[in-house]
């Protein structure tokens, strides 16, 4: 039973550790990176759709992405996706791609980015110590049992010998 406290308190552990990876992975901090288009849906013949399932994704240059649907129909879909979406970045249609150029960091976006990442930080640490708080309590309960039942069964002998 203790054991099955703590491997279920590691899973969700690790959990919060791999949303903070993906977190990290779509924020826009100079480079190009095509987990920055994860989060963007597409409504594509009125289904929700993500851009990675429409298209190709290349990183031709570090600060470009290429967009290459494989229906040609779906490139304004895709460009009025990602206008609405708050990457914050404005595409580019030639007819067969949509570029997106990624500016350099500013040292107030630098600031921002910043921000951003020591908020996702204290969201997986409170996360983590609240997993934590969890399996501890579980475990002070389960000891409070075993001691319970063990001065059953001490009551019980002790009644036997008289």
């Amino acid at each position: 039973m203790i054991k099955e406290v703590i491997v279920a308190s590691e899973e969700k552990m690790k959990k919060s550790l791999e949303l903070l990876k993906k977190e990290l992975q779509g924020l826009k901090a100079g480079r190009a990176n095509a987990a920055m288009l994860d989060k963007i849906t597409v409504d594509y013949y009125g289904t929700p759709t993500h851009i990675a399932q429409l298209a190709s994704i290349s990183i031709p240059e570090p600060r470009v992405l290429v967009i290459q649907p494989w229906d040609k129909n779906a490139l304004k879909d895709i460009e009025k996706a990602i206008q609405k979406s708050d990457l914050g970045i404005n595409p580019t249609n030639d007819g067969q791609v949509i570029r997106l150029v990624i500016p350099e960091l500013t040292e107030e976006t630098r600031k921002n980015l910043v921000k951003v990442v020591k908020k996702h930080g204290e969201d997986t640490k409170v996360a983590v110590r609240s997993v934590r708080r969890d399996a501890n309590d579980k475990l002070k309960a389960l000891k409070r049992k075993a001691i319970s039942q063990r001065m059953k069964l001490r009551e019980r002998k002790k009644k036997y010998k008289r």
